[in-house]
């Protein structure tokens, strides 16, 4: 599991190498790894609150989203960016032949796309429901 997250990481780093703009690829690849982990959150909370409880809120001074960002990004500066850790990673993903790397792309691409998909989901969802007597409670 910890190979998949690393390889999750390295190809965001190669996509933000390929990019016109190479500074700090590392933390644009934790930084797009900690976005996928808020899109899984936020749409298991609209999930939770379609199903199983239609009142829940977030609280109002938002210190619930302000725990979430410590919760995702504080992990992924020690497992990524603290001490360097992914160039040993990187180095050996490197080594992989180009079949292999296609084939780890396209999970990549997929599992990239089923967060996403989820998420707008969610929110097509969170629009079907008339939210009037939910309002004023």
């Amino acid at each position: 599991m910890r190979n998949a997250y690393f390889y999750l990481f390295y190809k965001f780093y190669k996509f933000s190498e390929a990019a016109p703009s190479k500074w700090l690829s590392d933390w644009k690849a934790s930084l797009v790894i900690d976005i996928l982990w808020y899109c899984i959150a936020f749409s298991s909370f609209f999930y939770y609150k379609i199903y199983l409880n239609r009142y829940a809120q977030l609280t109002k001074n938002n210190i619930d989203i302000f725990l979430l960002v410590i919760v995702v990004g504080v992990p992924n500066y020690f497992i990524f960016n603290h001490k360097d850790s992914w160039r040993h990673y990187n180095k050996k993903f490197d080594k992989l032949s180009k079949s292999q790397n296609r084939l780890g792309s396209l999970v990549v691409f997929t599992v990239v796309l089923l967060i996403v998909v989820n998420l707008l989901y969610s929110f097509f969802l969170l629009s079907k429901i008339d939210w009037t007597p939910y309002w004023n409670k």
